[in-house]
């Protein structure tokens, strides 16, 4: 059988370099607990993502719930059922109660003109998702936070280092989360981030990440231990160097992929808009069972069978998993959704995929 094509593969700097890297660590023992290389990581970012503030975190999950507990947020959060069941996670274990909006069916993001609809006095923040590296109606949504006076924090796992209309996506709300997970375009092995724009989150959201603690002697803040640790912020410093190479090689499989599949009659590619700057982190399908005679789920278990792993992503909807069951309200009315969460599949997509690996997997999809 063919080798195992996987719908990722981490990129990865070479093995020299992080080795010369990490060997410092052997003569400082200082491992985790904001350590130099980690507070290097965050100003190199900042430049990079060109925003005002970031703090690390250990990964992307307890970035958002960081970010949630800093605002001290109590009440309905605005969000998307269309996203990794992480999102949701954060909002209900920060006690805050999650309202599904409907999304996009161009880009999948969060539809803006059902929002303000599902705003009740509950209502404290909203927290669209940037999916596959689009990114959501920031101009609007902003409107209505403003209107109504609400937070809004932005789920931007898929956005790393994208921009809009010129200025990075990661400034715009009150903040944005990011994953570094082995999976994303950039990766610290585990990791995450949050980025703000106002500097007097940062003492609060820094304290949080590290249970709390002030001081030596006072515990100010039910915290949690969400550090990042100096072997991954290593490989953060040193995957950054390459980002540009990879995003550039991706955006090259992205094409190759169109150029393909462009005219396959059933098969939906997903649209790039001109203002945005992708990092093409995703490669998405959707499938017409009645144009191409295959359902969604077929498609997928014929690729499995050819050793090509691609993602039912996201499916389900989080609003549908079992363990919320006692939590969310089953008034769940996202019809465009659920139809996208049915149809879509992500293709293996990677800076190192060669066009006979793109071969294979259009092959089969033919």
């Amino acid at each position: 059988m063919d080798l195992r094509i996987n719908v990722t593969r981490p990129s990865m700097p070479p093995f020299e370099e992080y080795c010369e890297e990490i060997r410092s660590l052997w003569d400082s023992r200082w491992l985790t607990n904001m350590g130099e290389n980690h507070n290097r990581l965050e100003e190199e970012l900042e430049k990079y993502l060109s925003v005002d503030n970031i703090s690390l975190t250990v990964n992307g999950h307890l970035a958002l719930e960081l970010a949630l507990q800093a605002l001290d947020l109590k009440g309905e959060i605005i969000t998307t059922p269309f996203t990794f069941v992480s999102t949701t996670h954060a909002i209900i274990r920060s006690g805050c109660v999650p309202v599904f909006c409907d999304i996009n069916t161009d880009d999948f993001t969060i539809d803006v003109t059902k929002i303000e609809e599902l705003i009740t006095e509950k209502t404290c923040a909203i927290m669209p998702v940037h999916v596959y590296g689009n990114i959501c109606d920031i101009e609007a949504i902003q409107r209505i936070a403003e209107k109504y006076g609400l937070k809004v924090i932005y789920d931007a796992a898929h956005a790393f280092g994208e921009e809009y209309k010129g200025r990075g996506v990661l400034g715009y709300g009150d903040m944005s989360t990011l994953s570094f997970h082995a999976t994303k375009v950039f990766h610290t092995i585990e990791g995450g981030a949050i980025c703000y724009k106002n500097p007097e989150y940062r003492n609060t959201i820094n304290r949080l990440r590290n249970f709390g603690i002030a001081d030596e002697l006072c515990v100010e803040d039910i915290g949690l231990n969400a550090k990042m640790n100096e072997f991954s912020a290593i490989m953060g410093l040193c995957n950054l160097r390459y980002i540009s190479v990879e995003i550039e090689k991706r955006k090259n499989v992205d094409a190759y992929y169109r150029e393909v599949l462009g005219d396959l009659p059933g098969i939906k590619l997903r649209s790039i808009k001109p203002e945005i700057k992708s990092n093409y982190s995703f490669f998405p399908i959707l499938v017409d069972e009645e144009k191409c005679g295959y359902t969604r789920d077929e498609l997928c278990a014929r690729l499995k069978d050819n050793n090509i792993y691609a993602r039912k992503y996201f499916y389900p909807l989080t609003c549908d998993y079992n363990c919320f069951d006692n939590v969310l309200s089953s008034n769940n009315h996202v019809p465009v959704a659920r139809n996208i969460s049915n149809r879509i599949l992500t293709l293996p997509i990677y800076g190192d995929m060669t066009k006979q690996d793109i071969n294979r997997v259009c092959s089969v999809i033919k």
